[in-house]
């Protein structure tokens, strides 16, 4: 007669929170699993989505074509090959088809673009002046903040290979042939090399981002689509796609090439090996997630009273700590997001908004804290990740492996326990 095999259990997690450490055990994510939260975070997927199918194809264009130009007024001004471009997991082309839709640019971007939020075509350059426009701006706060905490994450070879010697040669050949038969700017290099240097390096982390995010809309294109079709129904299969997502992709080739006179010249080549999950997914959810920076104007920070924390390692200004009321302000990058995300909400959303919002002008605010809900799900998939990656599986028969990935876990949680975190709110329907 043969014993039956049951699970191990471990006592009650002690960590504030408990819930949430059980929750990740089970395999769910830090948002709770409710149809409300699945309805919001699929809708802004798909609502960041279509601007993000602009931001990887504007970051590709600055990384590859506008590169070092001195006076980039048009960077912002996609030209119709970068609308072309194929996403290379999208369409029948693709080198691993995630979205079942098309490769080029999708159908709602091109109409705004055409149209803008007025909805009447005029020249893109009026478009542009009246900030009817996709706001990139975010975008290069978001590759900013990478570049910045780049040397600090402890992620990836990527940072490290832009201080080599064989970077800055790649580097170099750039320079010379872009600027080849311009005299005043070849003499403005040999008189401040690291200058351009570090403008170059600043565009490696454009292609990188932009590579990231060429992967993200595609998959969350898909989640919309699933969760129309009623193939998405619970927040914990939300986050397993986007587990799955991440280890499908996990060695997408992270590279910078730039695109001078019909060369290619490879300032990062493919052949370095550096690889999408490590070089730029955790670093974005580092960078972009946790840590970004104080945002100006919004609020005075005394460095003395420590308010501005000493280390890099310890900022807390990401989207998972926001505090989206006061960030609601002309200017402020996720306030820049929110607009863009405005003009691209699935019906399903704006009558929710519509139900709960004090009007239109709440809008933007209310659609920021689902954002906020939103990446507190990729994050959970991100941890998840890590722990099938670095430990063990959740059904694991070894009751010292459940404590290791409890241990993992709880140290995940440990960074929430700031006042400032919003997970505390996230537990709770009602936050709006």
């Amino acid at each position: 007669m043969s014993a039956t095999l049951t699970k191990p259990t471990l006592p009650p997690s002690q960590h504030e929170f408990a819930p949430i450490v059980h929750r990740l055990e089970a395999g769910g994510a830090m948002l709770p699993d409710t149809p409300e939260n699945l309805m919001q975070i699929i809708g802004i997927y798909k609502a960041y989505a279509v601007p993000m199918d602009f931001y990887w194809r504007d970051l590709l264009y600055i990384a590859e074509e506008v590169f070092l130009n001195p006076l980039p007024f048009f960077k912002y001004f996609l030209p119709q090959h970068y609308l072309d471009l194929h996403n290379h997991y999208a369409g029948d082309d693709a080198d691993l088809r995630v979205w079942r839709g098309e490769a080029t640019a999708h159908p709602e971007l091109l109409e705004f673009i055409e149209k803008g939020e007025i909805g009447k075509k005029l020249p893109r350059l009026l478009h542009h002046w009246l900030h009817d426009r996709v706001n990139m701006e975010f975008a290069e706060a978001c590759m900013r903040a990478m570049l910045w905490h780049g040397r600090d994450m402890g992620w990836g070879q990527f940072d490290a290979y832009l201080d080599t010697d064989e970077y800055k040669a790649n580097a170099d050949r750039a320079i010379k042939a872009y600027f080849k038969g311009n005299p005043m700017m070849l003499g403005l290099y040999k008189a401040f090399p690291d200058m351009f240097i570090e403008q170059v390096r600043q565009l490696s982390y454009y292609s990188n981002l932009g590579l990231f995010w060429e992967v993200m809309a595609p998959v969350f294109f898909e989640m919309s689509d699933l969760y129309d079709e009623g193939k998405l129904t619970t927040v914990p299969e939300a986050m397993n796609f986007l587990v799955n997502g991440i280890f499908a992709i996990a060695g997408r080739p992270i590279y910078h090439h730039a695109h001078i006179r019909g060369e290619v010249y490879e300032i990062i080549p493919k052949s370095k090996g550096f690889m999408w999950l490590y070089e730029a997914a955790l670093p974005y959810v580092e960078a972009v997630f946790y840590r970004t920076a104080p945002f100006r104007g919004t609020k005075s920070y005394n460095a003395q009273a420590k308010e501005v924390p000493n280390e890099q390692k310890d900022f807390h200004y990401g989207i998972l700590y926001a505090d989206v009321f006061p960030v609601g302000t002309a200017g402020i990058p996720p306030t820049l997001l929110m607009q863009d995300m405005l003009h691209f909400l699935p019906p399903y959303l704006v009558d929710y908004y519509q139900k709960h919002c004090r009007g239109e002008d709440d809008m933007l605010i209310q659609l920021g804290i689902t954002f906020q809900r939103s990446m507190y799900c990729v994050t959970s998939a991100v941890i998840q990740a890590l722990r099938t990656a670095l430990l063990y599986p959740l059904d694991d028969p070894n009751p010292k492996h459940l404590q290791a990935n409890r241990a993992f876990f709880e140290a995940q949680l440990d960074r929430f326990k700031r006042p400032e975190a919003r997970l505390r709110d996230i537990q709770r329907q009602d936050y709006r």
